[in-house]
């Protein structure tokens, strides 16, 4: 939960670095609150209000983290339009995503330099 609220807190924060393990953790739990609202949604028989609404709020922590999770691996933060090419697009950005962290680069420190500090989990 506290790489979730450490994403919320970086709200629209699209420079420095993301490590494979911020970006995983907080996709990991935004599936799970999406899953948690979606059965809420079912077993209330409402329209999914709730899931729609928490996905908009999400929508912008989601690409600031998914930007520097990019920025991690040594690629512009561009690079994440190449999810708009079908299939591919797609395929290609989730391979990104799980590269390990490059050493320092014009985006930051390499994040991983200090993991005697990191968030405890």
């Amino acid at each position: 939960m506290q790489w979730y609220l450490k994403v919320l807190k970086n709200y629209v924060t699209f420079s420095g670095r993301a490590r494979r393990k911020e970006f995983w953790m907080f996709n990991l739990i935004n599936f799970l609150i999406v899953l948690a609202l979606s059965v809420i949604e079912l077993v209330l028989e409402i329209p999914a209000f709730l899931s729609g609404i928490y996905s908009l709020a999400i929508i912008l922590p989601s690409l600031a983290v998914t930007v520097r999770r990019l920025h991690d691996i040594g690629k512009s933060g561009w690079w994440i339009l190449i999810s708009l090419v079908p299939f591919v697009g797609a395929i290609i950005l989730l391979v990104f995503e799980c590269l390990d962290s490059v050493p320092d680069n014009q985006y930051g420190p390499n994040p991983k330099s200090g993991a005697a500090s990191d968030i405890a989990i």
